[in-house]
């Protein structure tokens, strides 16, 4: 007779309270993104950077410098601002500097009495930043006098100290990141600096220095045009062509501010960078919404009013925003509305009041329109003749969608394992590497929910073919009809049929390629569905190790070199043997669904794009006909290249 389960005790005291900034610590993701790569390391740097622009847009700093230190891995932040008060906190007895660096949710941001306005992260910002730092120090240069106190992880390690007197004001962090919590804490001097010259570019005729000791360079950014400037700048960036030589500017000054710059181009595609109190949106919202509603409207007035519009022309916002370059830059001041987020690390900007000043704004631009009417007319026969190609291109994939659909009703890809689920949502397909290790995920695969498509090889480059070429791939015609979603302009993620399309290739060289080229096909032609979040990649183990002999002999699965050196260096005096993966089909049905395909111990990564036209260049760059930078890039990389002989 089988005993019974022992039920497992629940009580009070097994409840854990994370006090101070253990929160941050045990969960910095939730903060500031992730701990892998650079995006949440140079995270610290803005938000510390965030602190002294707020200082900057309420009129209380001019100046504000940052020092990327010889180190590489410790910054300096300083401005000429009031300087954070140093007196105690009537209700907590402590200074309140010590208070802000170790205390969430303290700061004085809350309400508009000493920010009318502010970026920072309501008082999480630079206590987020301490608890990520191996040391920080905090000087401050008011009433007269320095003030100077350190601390490690979040927690003090001196007390404020007066020193000597000072007729200046301002603040200084220098911090150094956690090497606990970061993979690596060597800050990369292009992103600094691009980092930097944004803040110039949003805050008009404040002068930001930038001190580069690990590339010996200073310099200094300061744009009386604002907007306009970094419109020009990515124009000359991305190498556009500019319908026009007009870059327009509007601004509103009361209640929310709102500052626009945009211009056409001959490009096939639109940029939009959108800021809310200095904070870069990436994922757009309702200022975004506002801007192209407002657009839109004075666009199609105007062209109602001149009675522009040619017959049978249906014009669309893609057509209007085609090939637009455009930055809003919002500052939402605290008596309107507490700002409102999507996640912690502010990608999308949720408050609905935000977009009507927007949207009142850009109507005003007919007014643009109607006194350079030259101009205009450029803009309206640009916005004519995107619509008009669009509704060529939606034609022509009609005429090839029918072709594919005649055959899809009678079968799906013959070397498609398709799952059994009817349901999209609990669904996924995995795209491998070959019949082999198609063979071996057939047989390992749960075949209720995993779809498995086996490609032949390398497929072709989509950056460098053409439409017509990916139509006459079979690798790719096979993919596009497993997914059931369309193809190019065509493409409806209602009717995708896996809510996880999943690139499952083997963990080398050759592996990394392929994922690469499949990654570029979906960028090029299903780009919908990369940014709703439906690609990923899979990580499937490089080695094995089996350490011990015998019954107690455990098997333990390393992705890299350094995670088999660290099995290897765990096991001590016991012995261990190494096998390393030639391929995916070198595993055993069960070894693949162990390390590769259970939901419940796998390790999937989510492809997302930031900036789609950084992706694009970076892909044409890596893929693209011109082989000039690619050869460039091999030169200035070459020394980087480890060679085992």
């Amino acid at each position: 007779m089988a005993g019974k389960k022992k039920k497992s005790s629940y009580k009070a005291a097994d409840i854990e309270v994370l006090e101070g900034l253990e929160p941050v610590r045990k969960r910095p993701g939730m903060y500031i993104g992730g701990t892998e790569g650079l995006g949440g390391l140079h995270h610290l740097i803005s938000e510390i950077l965030d602190n002294s622009i707020d200082e900057a847009m309420n009129g209380h700093a001019s100046a504000i410098t940052v020092i990327l230190h010889d180190d590489g891995s410790s910054i300096t932040v300083s401005d000429n601002g009031r300087g954070i008060p140093v007196d105690k906190h009537p209700k907590f007895k402590k200074s309140a500097v010590e208070l802000i660096m170790t205390t969430l949710h303290a700061g004085g941001k809350f309400s508009a009495k000493n920010y009318a306005s502010a970026g920072g992260l309501h008082g999480v910002g630079a206590s987020v930043v301490n608890a990520l730092s191996e040391e920080m120090t905090v000087t401050i240069r008011r009433d007269g006098n320095v003030w100077e106190q350190s601390y490690s992880r979040g927690k003090p390690t001196s007390k404020l100290v007066k020193g000597a007197k000072t007729k200046e004001t301002g603040t200084s962090v220098w911090f150094r990141p956690d090497t606990e919590i970061f993979s690596s804490i060597r800050f990369s001097s292009e992103l600094l600096e691009q980092a930097v010259q944004e803040k110039a570019f949003l805050n008009r005729g404040l002068q930001i220095e930038l001190i580069d000791e690990v590339a010996g360079t200073k310099k200094k950014f300061k744009f009386d045009d604002g907007l306009k400037s970094y419109v020009e700048m990515l124009l000359k960036k991305y190498k556009l062509q500019p319908v026009s030589e007009e870059v327009f500017c509007l601004d509103r000054a009361n209640g929310i501010k709102v500052d626009v710059a945009f211009s056409w181009t001959e490009s096939t595609s639109e940029k939009i960078y959108s800021y809310v109190n200095g904070i870069r949106t990436h994922q757009g919202g309702s200022h975004e919404d506002g801007f192209r509603s407002g657009l839109g409207k004075a666009l199609r007035n105007y062209i109602s009013v001149h009675k522009l519009q040619p017959k049978g022309v249906k014009l669309t916002s893609d057509d209007i925003k085609e090939g637009l370059v455009a930055v809003i830059s919002v500052s939402v001041p605290g008596e309107v509305s507490q700002l409102q987020f999507q996640g912690q690390t502010k990608d999308k900007l949720n408050n609905p009041e935000v977009a009507p000043p927007v949207d009142a704004l850009l109507r005003g631009f007919e007014n643009e329109l109607n006194s350079k009417s030259a101009t205009a007319q450029k803009i309206i026969e640009r916005i004519f003749l995107a619509s008009k190609a669009r509704a060529a291109a939606r034609s022509a994939s009609k005429s090839v969608s029918r072709k594919v659909g005649a055959s899809r009703r009678l079968n799906l890809p013959g070397k498609l394992a398709d799952c059994s689920s009817n349901r999209a949502d609990k669904s996924e397909i995995f795209i491998v590497e070959g019949d082999s290790a198609g063979g071996s995920a057939k047989q390992g695969r749960d075949r209720k929910t995993q779809a498995i498509l086996p490609l032949r090889g390398k497929v072709i480059n989509a950056i460098a073919a053409n439409s017509s070429k990916i139509k006459d791939n079979r690798e790719f015609t096979d993919l596009i009809t497993a997914l059931g979603c369309g193809f190019g302009e065509n493409v409806r993620l209602e009717k995708l049929r896996y809510d996880k399309v999943v690139i499952l290739t083997d963990a080398d060289a050759d592996g990394m390629h392929i994922a690469a080229l499949l990654m570029a096909f979906f960028f090029k032609y299903m780009r919908p569905l990369v940014l709703e979040g439906h690609l990923y990649l899979a990580l499937s183990p490089l080695f094995r190790v089996k350490i011990g002999s015998g019954p107690k002999q455990e098997s333990h699965w390393a992705f890299t070199d350094d995670e088999r050196d660290q099995i290897i260096k765990k096991a001590g005096r016991k012995s261990y043997q190494v096998t390393r993966f030639k391929g995916l089909g070198e595993m055993n049905p069960d070894t693949l669904w162990d390390t590769t395909l259970n939901p419940k111990k796998r390790t999937l990564l989510r492809v997302t794009i930031d900036d789609e036209e950084e992706v694009n260049l970076m892909l044409e760059s890596l893929l693209g006909r011109d082989s000039s930078t690619r050869y460039q890039l091999i030169q200035e990389n070459a020394h980087r290249l480890e060679v085992d002989l």
